[in-house]
């Protein structure tokens, strides 16, 4: 986890938007449920912008709790799969910064979360849409099932959710090199990409074909941040 804040500056923004438009919607909550804490990019820009009595942070890994733990030291930290926790109590919001990309069905998982949720409780998260490391798909097939803002718009409404907020935009990061793009990715593991077994040749035809393929070393993010209130 080390390397992740050096190289997650787009997923630092998006914990930043997230914040600056939840806190347009309130700033104090009794109880905050984080899924995927992770380095703590979120969980820092909470613990100085948001009121609340009980913070309850949830990740896949262990050493997740050194970080959150650091930033609030009364958290409950909930190390394992966050649609199989379950929260101590329930809460009036549930927060994310970059993981709902990584559930293979949106649908259920929105439901597993749920059963955490009071009612009139805010979910409050940032994701990718399809359009997310468009380079790697089109040089390589390989991608995550990325929601568009229609989907999510279609999937929260069905679950019983007001959508308060939706934005999507653009950033593209460039690099010297296809291996410092590879590097990133690496560092970042947002992708599906970054789960493919790298043998050297593998390395060098990756290189090889995004400089054939591309004029220059850049890679899109299409990030999403959404913002809905539980209405049934």
């Amino acid at each position: 986890m080390k390397d992740y804040d050096k190289n997650a500056t787009v997923q630092d923004l998006m914990a930043s938007k997230l914040l600056i438009e939840l806190s347009k919607i309130s700033t104090a909550f009794d109880n905050i449920l984080e899924l995927g804490s992770g380095t703590g990019l979120l969980t820092k820009r909470i613990a100085k912008n948001i009121k609340f009595n009980n913070y309850y942070a949830n990740d896949l890994v262990e050493k997740s709790k050194l970080y959150v733990q650091k930033l609030v030291p009364s958290a409950n930290f909930i190390c394992g799969n966050a649609l199989k926790i379950k929260s101590p109590r329930k809460v009036d919001l549930i927060v994310s910064n970059a993981m709902f990309q990584w559930f293979e069905n949106l649908e259920k998982a929105i439901d597993l979360i749920k059963l955490n949720m009071t009612k009139d409780s805010i979910l409050a998260f940032s994701t990718f849409g399809p359009d997310n490391f468009k380079e790697l798909k089109e040089l390589t097939g390989l991608t995550l099932k990325y929601r568009s803002e229609d989907d999510l718009r279609t999937i929260l409404t069905n679950a019983g959710f007001e959508i308060l907020y939706m934005e999507s935009f653009y950033e593209e990061l460039v690099f010297k090199t296809p291996l410092e793009l590879l590097a990133h990715m690496k560092h970042t593991g947002v992708n599906s990409l970054s789960e493919k077994t790298w043998t050297v040749k593998k390395v060098k035809d990756f290189c090889d074909n995004f400089s054939k393929k591309f004029q220059k070393t850049q890679l899109t993010y299409s990030p999403i941040i959404l913002i809905a209130r539980k209405i049934k």
